[in-house]
């Protein structure tokens, strides 16, 4: 029943963002927006936000997404991909899952970077952001659907990322029905002792965390550190994106 209500949800969120799209076209035009975009490329990294996972099912929103990143590689558009994500609300490491799947798709894992702390939207944007720059990756996109790129990307002054771009999914290029699902091993990315964020946060953390409180006072605070003393959150990012690539 749980699973049944988690397909129902996602598919909502993936006919809501087509709506949004076909009815708002002369506001969001992915299409457009893409070709503008793709001006700029090739990009060093494109970071793609993660979505919770559900044993057994393979989410529309996360198969869009990693079926656009993987488009993007093929293309030759995005050099590597940064998959984003904690477990946040099912004891499933969302990036490693999407790493999983677009390995299993033909990129190779050495072009394939995981950030496992994040565990809301802003958080996608900035830490990745923060693993991309410790692999002195330079030129850097977010690539998601059009909707949540229009949200990460009021964040871009706020935490100071003006040099990142934002590649929007086109539907039509994807052909979804064309390709059959990739088999992973899910369990590789399982946590046995997950807690869901819902219990550790309330709805109003949750809500402020989304919107950049989190992030706003981490830069606060690393704004504070010398020069050449990296943040505890630097040092824990490098760590962690070196024990995923070896």
């Amino acid at each position: 029943m749980k699973n049944r209500m988690f397909k129902i949800a996602s598919t909502l969120i993936v006919l809501l963002a087509g709506l949004l799209l076909s009815g708002c076209a002369s506001v969001l035009s992915p299409e457009k927006k893409y070709e503008a975009v793709v001006r700029y490329a090739p990009f060093d990294a494109v970071i793609v936000p993660g979505f919770p996972h559900e044993k057994g099912s393979w989410s529309m929103v996360v198969k869009c997404r990693v079926y656009w990143a993987v488009y993007l590689y093929n293309k030759g558009i995005a050099k590597n991909i940064i998959f984003s994500g904690s477990a946040v609300y099912t004891p499933y490491v969302e990036g490693e899952i999407m790493a999983l799947y677009a390995e299993q798709m033909g990129v190779p894992r050495e072009h394939i970077f995981v950030e496992t702390k994040a565990e809301h939207s802003s958080e996608n944007l900035y830490y990745s952001y923060l693993l991309a720059k410790e692999h002195n990756f330079q030129s850097i996109a977010v690539a998601s659907d059009a909707v949540q790129c229009g949200f990460l990307k009021r964040f871009q002054h706020q935490f100071n990322l003006n040099d990142v771009k934002f590649i929007p999914i086109v539907y039509d290029d994807l052909q979804l029905k064309e390709h059959p699902d990739p088999v992973i091993n899910e369990e590789e990315a399982y946590v046995a002792d997950f807690v869901s964020l819902k219990q550790r946060e309330n709805f109003f953390q949750r809500y402020r965390a989304t919107h950049g409180c989190k992030v706003k006072k981490m830069i606060r605070e690393n704004s504070q550190c010398p020069p050449d003393s990296p943040s505890e959150m630097h040092k824990a990012s490098l760590e962690q994106s070196m024990q995923n690539h070896q």
